[in-house]
């Protein structure tokens, strides 16, 4: 069983959406999953004050990254949710 990196771009619904909660929330959903680890969240700036998370976890491949994608874009405060990076975690 392996492990892999996995980094998703997620895009709030708009400025006013508070990133800090947001993060708060991301963080409990990626831990529900049985193998789910919360590594970090980055602000990226877009235009006019508003910003996406990069969000990096590590996940077992055993478990789908769809799943994680499907219930990350279930959130309220999330407009959009892209994979943006998968990679085998050796270690």
């Amino acid at each position: 069983m392996a492990t892999a990196g996995i980094q998703f771009k997620i895009m709030p619904e708009g400025v006013e959406t508070d990133l800090e909660q947001l993060k708060t929330t991301i963080k409990k959903t990626i831990e529900s999953f049985e193998s789910g680890v919360f590594n970090e969240a980055k602000e990226e700036p877009i235009a006019f004050g508003l910003k996406a998370l990069i969000i990096t976890i590590a996940l077992s491949e055993d478990e789908e990254s769809d799943a994680v994608e499907t219930a990350l874009s279930k959130i309220p405060e999330i407009s959009s949710v892209e994979l943006i990076d998968y990679r085998r975690v050796v270690g």
